[in-house]
């Protein structure tokens, strides 16, 4: 008996369909995934030194009794993959201007005044949710290479995988569409503003709450 080298028309077509649909599902498997967070540069600004206090609070300096002036705020969210899962146990360095748009660092020329009792620089870990949280102080612009620099905190993530350094913006920021470096990011550029809201009855009655979410390719 013959046996017949041809595959039948009713199977071609269940074969095409279930080509089809798989197709359909890696389109949507990549539309579901998250935009990554967009990466900004380091500046010139990263501490030369970090200091002996880094915690997760940049409103008080260990050992001072003054608290940092400026508006408090509390930035908090957090740290997933391209795929919105969590990525624990990765390290965050923050550091930014204080309120009057200096850093502490020798190379910022800005005549605006030091403040000694912010910290400027913290160190802190996302939990097994990916969350993390920290205290400071709303930072200010600051003129840089002939223009102003839009209020930002800068923040270096390390996880398993991936390394990300980029920069938190704030909503309404009058200096945010004309920033050279926000322009690094092109379309993506709305992904670096944090959602600033009114704070909790828990929290001080004049502190901010800014929630800002960081997608990492693989964690």
């Amino acid at each position: 008996m013959k046996i017949p080298n041809r595959i039948s028309r009713r199977r071609v077509l269940l074969s095409s369909g279930a080509c089809a649909v798989a197709a359909l599902g890696g389109v949507a498997a990549a539309a579901d995934k998250l935009r990554r967070t967009p990466t900004q540069v380091l500046g010139p600004f990263y501490p030369l030194e970090k200091p002996l206090d880094h915690d997760a609070d940049l409103t008080l300096v260990k050992g001072r009794k003054g608290r940092a002036s400026g508006q408090v705020m509390h930035v908090m969210g957090r740290v997933v993959n391209a795929a919105g899962e969590p990525v624990k146990g990765a390290r965050i360095e923050i550091w930014q201007a204080n309120a009057h748009g200096r850093y502490a660092h020798p190379s910022d020329d800005n005549p605006a005044p030091l403040d000694p009792n912010f910290q400027g620089f913290g160190s802190l870990v996302t939990d097994s949710h990916g969350r993390y949280r920290f205290k400071t102080i709303k930072p200010n612009a600051y003129p840089a290479g002939g223009g102003m620099r839009p209020a930002h905190i800068h923040f270096d993530i390390t996880a398993r995988i991936n390394r990300l350094v980029t920069q938190m913006y704030f909503p309404g920021d009058q200096y945010f569409e004309g920033d050279s470096v926000v322009a690094g990011a092109a379309s993506n550029s709305k992904l670096l503003i944090a959602d600033v809201r009114p704070p909790t009855p828990d929290l001080e009655p004049d502190s901010l709450i800014a929630n800002w979410d960081i997608v990492l390719e693989n964690g």
